[in-house]
């Protein structure tokens, strides 16, 4: 007979490698907010030196960009959390955090969008095309 997972340790091994795995993933999401913020923060300085601008468009999506990139770490350091020892408490924690998390990644990348293509319209001095869908 097979001695079950549970008899062999090999579950507690799996568990505890996940954790460490979360552990890395989390860590990464906060490198990356740091790397952010310290290029936002930068630009932010520069703009005090010639030639100045004041469009913080450019310093907003750099660190937007960067956010929406660690949520992503963030979210999959929860959902290996949830996969180790799911509970009810946790899986609804997990989708919490899954749609509030999914809703400002929506946004931020829409707004990085938006000033992306209107960017592209004042550089060429183009008209935007109206949308088919009216």
């Amino acid at each position: 007979m097979i001695p079950s997972p549970s008899e062999v340790g090999v579950e507690e091994v799996v568990v505890n490698a996940v954790l460490w795995l979360k552990l890395g993933v989390e860590t990464m999401g906060a490198a990356v907010i740091g790397v952010g913020v310290a290029m936002a923060a930068w630009k932010y300085v520069q703009t005090f030196f010639p030639p100045v601008t004041r469009d913080y468009n450019d310093i907003r999506l750099t660190l937007a960009r960067f956010l929406a990139l660690a949520l992503e770490f963030e979210l999959g350091a929860d959902i290996l959390s949830t996969a180790v020892a799911p509970t009810w408490d946790q899986i609804g924690k997990l989708g919490a955090i899954a749609v509030i998390r999914t809703a400002l990644n929506y946004f931020l990348t829409r707004e990085m969008r938006e000033v992306h293509v209107k960017g592209e319209v004042v550089a060429t001095g183009a008209q935007a095309a109206p949308s088919d869908t009216a």
